[in-house]
Parts: structure tokens; sequence; C-alpha cells
């Protein structure tokens, strides 16, 4: 099942220090809108989100139709399939996608550990 590109969303106290640790370990700006409360950083491969009052607790995401850089894949499992599997499979969903819709959309899972999953589709 390819879920897409996978980044760790942090559920950060304040982004303006957040971002300025995470600089010093060598991440840069890649996208976001800090005047929103939430920023998108790298460090080669590896994406991080910074987001402020936005979630109550850090989060792995995947993005379905995204590679690494953001850009649109031209062809990749849409999130309403990803969450018929999931759902056949007898995983419980904590928000689900409009199946009835197309295009971006999102649904999240929790591990037996209590660790939540965003599967986010922007395209």
């Amino acid at each position: 099942m390819d879920l897409g590109a996978f980044s760790i969303s942090l559920a950060v106290a304040d982004l303006a220090a957040s971002r300025d640790f995470y600089a010093k370990l060598g991440f840069a700006d890649f996208a976001g809108d800090p005047s929103q409360n939430w920023l998108i950083m790298r460090n080669g491969t590896t994406v991080i989100g910074l987001f402020q009052g936005m979630f109550e607790r850090n989060l792995m995401t995947f993005n379905p139709g995204w590679d690494n850089d953001a850009r649109e894949l031209p062809d990749f499992t849409d999130v309403r399939e990803l969450q018929r599997r999931l759902r056949d499979q007898g995983v419980t969903f904590l928000t689900e996608a409009d199946e009835s819709t197309t295009g971006p959309a999102s649904f999240l899972v929790v591990d037996p550990d209590g660790n939540p999953v965003l599967v986010d589709q922007h395209v």
C-alpha cells in the first residue's frame, strides 16, 4: 500500500522557537504560512511540519499523490481507496474522507499505541 510522501507533524507551543531550533539542526523553510501558525521544513529528504495550536499531539502524516518535494505524482492511490482497503482490514477511523467526493481529502487513524496517523491528500 503506497501512502505517498511521509513527514512528521509536530504540535508545537511556539512556532518561532521551534523554527529556530530546527534551523540549528539544518532544517530550512520549505512551505507554509507562519502567520497561520504552520510551517514545513526540510533537511535533505527529511520533512517536518510545525503546527502551533492545530493538533493536540504529534502525528505521522502521509500525502498520497505527492512526492517528497510536494510535486503531484502522475499515478497514485486515492485517499478514498486507501480508506476502503483499511476499512476492509478492520481499521477504525477517527475521521474519514467523504467517499462521494474527489480531490483533496483526509482520514485519521490511531495505531495500537495511541499514535495518530494522518493520511492527507492535497490533489
